[in-house]
């Protein structure tokens, strides 16, 4: 079962004029985060700009990721499009080189209806790599409902969701209707928001994906392991120390102050490819007062 303190990583590229992949920084990025004790790790995923990346770009991250972790962690591969064709093609190609699951946001733009979101979602499961559904409407302009979401379930190679939708009354829909379900494989339901870690796993829900664990990974861990034992009163300690970067991770796009969070913090980040830009200095003021708490 997929749980725990998932970072959704950003792609660090070279400060040069077709900004290549930083290989080298990637690889640093990740050793900083499992050192940390992470649980997970999602690369080409929103956060790691996965949008401006061509196939190849893609394909050689998910490798070195890959081959960075070994056996040690699971490795969540970003492999969503809105053309189920090109999802299925990113899809295979992260069975092919070695990743343990497919992280596969619901298709965005085009608002396909039921019956297409089934399609779509049961040709990715069919290419032999475990699924997880990423429901995200703020993004995606398009909510999967917790019905939904239970059919997928229904399908063994269909392993879970990343809940980004905010609302907490169908995430505990979700919880409920897929606990009891026949699996050999319980069903996991992961935050996709760093604020909801806390009443999701108090739900029942396995983990988070997260932005701010590239930042505070040990941190993170803390509030799982407070969580996951019961010790709510810890866990709410937790969670309000962490609440000020939860937020300054959102005073701009993500992963705009990630990004920038990354670089001051001195791991390995470059720029952001277009159409995202810079953190304004402002926003970098804000962001810095927040992480010296945290220093």
């Amino acid at each position: 079962m997929i749980h725990g303190i998932i970072p959704a990583i950003i792609t660090p590229f070279q400060r040069t004029e077709t900004m290549p992949v930083d290989i080298n920084g990637l690889r640093s990025n990740i050793e900083y985060l499992l050192s940390e004790g992470i649980d997970g790790i999602v690369p080409c995923g929103s956060t790691g700009e996965s949008a401006t990346l061509n196939f190849a770009e893609h394909e050689e991250i998910i490798e070195e990721v890959v081959s960075a972790v070994g056996s040690r962690i699971p490795v969540i591969a970003g492999t969503g499009s809105n053309n189920t064709e090109e999802a299925l093609t990113l899809t295979k190609a992260a069975k092919k080189i070695g990743a343990d699951a497919a992280l596969v946001i619901s298709p965005y733009y085009n608002k396909p209806n039921r019956a297409g979101l089934i399609k779509h979602y049961t040709l990715l499961a069919d290419c032999g790599i475990p699924i997880i559904v990423y429901n995200v409407p703020s993004r995606t302009g398009q909510n999967l409902t917790p019905d939904l979401i239970v059919e997928l379930a229904q399908n063994p190679d269909i392993i879970g969701v990343k809940e980004a939708s905010g609302d907490i009354s169908q995430i505990s829909q979700i919880i409920e209707a897929t606990r009891e379900l026949e699996r050999d494989i319980p069903f996991s339901v992961l935050s996709g928001d760093d604020n909801m870690t806390l009443p999701i796993i108090s739900l029942g829900g396995t983990g988070v994906i997260s932005v701010a664990a590239n930042l505070e990974p040990s941190r993170m861990g803390s509030l799982y392991d407070a969580c996951r034992t019961g010790s709510f009163v810890r866990a709410q300690q937790i969670h309000y120390e962490l609440s000020p970067l939860f937020r300054g991770m959102f005073i701009d796009t993500n992963p705009i102050p990630v990004k920038k969070g990354v670089e001051l913090r001195g791991g390995a980040a470059g720029p952001l490819r277009l159409p995202l830009t810079e953190l304004d200095l402002q926003k970098e003021s804000v962001l810095k007062e927040i992480l010296s708490h945290y220093d």
